[in-house]
């Protein structure tokens, strides 16, 4: 499902964003490549203090690269969900409106989303028309139902990851972009730097961003590789070539003879 909303989401007419948490990142040095004056390499103390961390919230539109990121000191849902709606308002605001349908096709578009669930998303009978896709992850906080219930009103629509499935948040992408731009080579003193350096890094970002595309050249690689091999039974071994039969012997020629008489 969540595949299909990367690849058709946006032809449908529907904006597909994701939203994901990130850190918490200490007060502590952090490898990686820096700038320095040549012959005076950049030296990390031995000893550092502990200053409290801090954690990104990240709302990302993979169709065309744009990150909206906030940096706090903890993500509760206090924190996280009065973040996300004033989000969501403004992106749907900036919105095309609305296509006019009538109950039972607006409906069906709503069950589209929901086909193959477990346990799919209650629907109010007067849900408004669809507009965006939310992907995140199959967290409690994610699914408290006065979020949810506000979700649904302003025409969004949650699809949460599977249990073990965050590889399919192209946030968890972004967020590591982020990450090596912001820290790698830098020693922050205090959680307010970091937070400083990852809003300075999201806005450079979104002067040129760069669109993600699920799957792409290396998925389709990868399938045409799949479709070379030739898998044999009993375990997960495979051919790049198929394996001749053995040529049939006078033995078995007789043996095949003998069963068609009787």
């Amino acid at each position: 499902m969540i595949e299909l909303a990367y690849r058709c989401g946006e032809s449908l007419g529907l904006s597909v964003w994701t939203q994901d948490e990130a850190g918490p990142f200490q007060t502590v040095p952090y490898g990686g490549e820096s700038w320095a004056p040549e012959g005076e390499p950049q030296r990390y103390p031995h000893e550092y203090v502990r200053n409290g961390t801090a954690k990104i919230v990240t709302l990302f539109h993979p169709a065309t690269g744009e990150v909206r990121l906030t940096g706090v000191a903890s993500c509760t849902n206090a924190v996280l969900h009065p973040w996300l709606k004033q989000e969501l308002s403004d992106i749907l605001a900036k919105l095309p409106p609305a296509m006019a349908l009538d109950a039972e096709t607006n409906r069906a578009v709503w069950n589209l989303w929901r086909i193959g669930l477990d346990n799919p998303l209650p629907l109010p009978n007067d849900s408004p028309p669809l507009r965006a896709l939310l992907v995140w992850d199959n967290l409690s906080g994610h699914k408290t139902p006065s979020m949810v219930e506000w979700l649904i009103q302003n025409g969004v629509m949650p699809l949460y990851t599977p249990l073990g499935g965050s590889w399919l948040n192209m946030a968890e992408s972004m967020q590591r972009i982020l990450k090596r731009r912001a820290l790698d080579g830098q020693h922050p003193n205090t959680p307010d730097e970091i937070i400083t350096w990852f809003e300075q890094v999201a806005k450079a970002w979104n002067r040129k961003p760069t669109p993600f595309e699920w799957g792409g050249k290396r998925a389709a690689r990868r399938a045409r590789s799949r479709q070379r091999r030739h898998a044999l039974g009993g375990s997960g071994a495979c051919t790049r070539h198929p394996i001749q039969q053995s040529p049939e012997t006078t033995v078995d020629k007789w043996q095949r003879s003998c069963q068609v008489t009787h």
